[in-house]
Formats: C-alpha cells, sequence, structure tokens
C-alpha cells in the first residue's frame, strides 16, 4: 500500500511512542518482584512492539524510541510507583490515541490497535496491585488530620502567641504526639478489621505520613521572622500538599480530582479560619500577653 509523506510521518510518530513505551514497560518490568505485576508489564510492552511493527509494515523504516521519555517516566515510576507512573504515562498517548480514528479509513489495522490502547491496556493495569495503594487509606487519614489538626493549631497559636520559634515548637510537640497517637490507633483498627493489610504497616505509613505533614507546615515557623507571613506559607504549603496528593490518587485510582480536592482544601481552611478566630477571641478576652 502506498501512502503520501504526511500520513507517513504520522504514522512514524506512532511507531515512535509504541517503541518508547516498549521500552518502558519491559525496563519497569524487570524491576518488579511480583510475578503478576511483571506479567501484566510484559504483556502490554509485547502489544506496544506488535502496534510498532504493524506500523512500520506501511513506513518501511526504523525508529529510534525516544530515550527522554523512556527516562522520564521510569524515574517517576521508580520513584513514586509504577501504578502512577504507567498511569500518567497512558494519560499522555491519549490524545495520540484519538488521532487514530482519522485513519479508520486508511489503515485497516488502525481501529484494532485503537481498541486494544483503550481498552485491553486499561483492563489489564486495573489488575496491578501495588502495596502503597492498599495503604491508600492509611495515608489520607495521616495526611487529612495532620493538614487539619496542624492548620488549625497553627492559626490559633499564631493570633494567641505571636512568636514564631514559640508557635513552631508548641506545634512540633502536638504534632508528633498526635502523629503517634494516629499510628496507634490505626493499628488497632486495621488489626481488628479482616482485610489483607499489615497492622504494623498501616500505623507506619499514618505516622509517617502525618510526621511528614506536620514538618512541611511548621518550617516556615524555623526559617521566617513574620508570623502572619509564616501563616499564610504554611497555609499555602497545606493547599499544595492536598494537590499533589489528590492529583497522585486521582492518576494512580483513577478517581476524580476536582471533588476530593475541594473536599480536603474546605476542610483544612475551614478549621484553620475558625482556629484564627478561636486565638483572637481567647487572647482579648483573657487579656494574655507573650
Amino acid at each position: 500500500m502506498e501512502i503520501n509523506r504526511e500520513l507517513r510521518d504520522q504514522l512514524l510518530v506512532y511507531q515512535r511512542n509504541e517503541i518508547t513505551e516498549y521500552h518502558i514497560y519491559n525496563r519497569l518490568a524487570a524491576t518488579l518482584k511480583s510475578p503478576q505485576n511483571r506479567q501484566i508489564l510484559e504483556q502490554i510492552a509485547g502489544d506496544e512492539l506488535r502496534h510498532y511493527h504493524q506500523w512500520k509494515s506501511y513506513t518501511q523504516q526504523e525508529v529510534m524510541p525516544d530515550r527522554v521519555q523512556m527516562w522520564k517516566y521510569y524515574w517517576i515510576s521508580r520513584i513514586l510507583g509504577f501504578t502512577f507512573g504507567v498511569k500518567l504515562m497512558e494519560r499522555g498517548e491519549e490524545s495520540a490515541q484519538e488521532n487514530y480514528e482519522t485513519l479508520y479509513g486508511t489503515i485497516p489495522e488502525a481501529e484494532a490497535i485503537a481498541q486494544e490502547e483503550n481498552e485491553h491496556e486499561e483492563a489489564l493495569l486495573a489488575l496491578l496491585d501495588e502495596e502503597r495503594l492498599r495503604y491508600v487509606g492509611s495515608i489520607v487519614l495521616g495526611l487529612n488530620d495532620a493538614l487539619v489538626e496542624l492548620t488549625g493549631v497553627l492559626a490559633g497559636l499564631t493570633l494567641a502567641l505571636q512568636d514564631t520559634k514559640l508557635i513552631a515548637l508548641t506545634s512540633s510537640i502536638t504534632g508528633i504526639a498526635a502523629a503517634l497517637s494516629m499510628g496507634a490507633s490505626e493499628y488497632l483498627s486495621t488489626k481488628s478489621e479482616e482485610v489483607d493489610r499489615s497492622p504494623i504497616k498501616a500505623a507506619i505509613y499514618t505516622g509517617s505520613t502525618y510526621i511528614v505533614t506536620v514538618i512541611l507546615l511548621i518550617l516556615p515557623y524555623l526559617l521566617l521572622e513574620n508570623y502572619f507571613i509564616c501563616l499564610a506559607s504554611s497555609l499555602a504549603a497545606a493547599v499544595a500538599i492536598i494537590a499533589l496528593f489528590n492529583y497522585y490518587v486521582s492518576v494512580a485510582r483513577d478517581v476524580p480530582f476536582r471533588r476530593r480536592f475541594l473536599e480536603m482544601a474546605g476542610l483544612s481552611l475551614g478549621v484553620a479560619a475558625l482556629s484564627f478566630v478561636i486565638g483572637f477571641v481567647i487572647r482579648t478576652f483573657l487579656d494574655i500577653e507573650v
């Protein structure tokens, strides 16, 4: 079949995408300990290689993979989890897959390839089992509680104490004690449930998430002098943490981002505003000067 130059260039782009994804899936599969997860990624890699050869049958040209993309998604997957990495990569390819529709009347295999890209890979990716995603509930518990409690504590103490170092000290003690308490509670809660999760790991995920969040929120009070700027920085950090975490979960678990983000941000900022008012009232009525 003869193809014009424009169509050939388009197919070469698809070829490069397919061979790039083939190498990414193969590299990730080699790093996995789970036979099930490794088999799924190897199967998807095989599909990508087959698609590459199907496009090549029309272009009659070898194409090198995009090494920047290869390393980009490889390291994203290694650092943030292979489920997040491969699903983020698939999201990036959605526009290219939609363009396959323009080839339906020209390339016989285009519709079958598009169907595999849209359905087969989604079904396979849904079968991936990653430990950190099984403990998302524990992470959410630690993150949400730390954000709501610490933003409230920081807002209330900022107006009540008006001393950055004293606010940082008081909030640190509160935060660490709360993290240990939350970890212990999650351990007991998970142990009483009939779930395929380790109570110890659940407690570690909850407690460590809580402590990391506490450190990030208190950091402005250790670096800056103006307590109102510190509070604004902490609230901005809280919103950024909520946005990043919910984006991660929305990609890795295919859940809506907007609603979850607005819910968590609204709770944290609402509690902070209420605590700020309470701090003002207590300071005014008790006439306390620090």
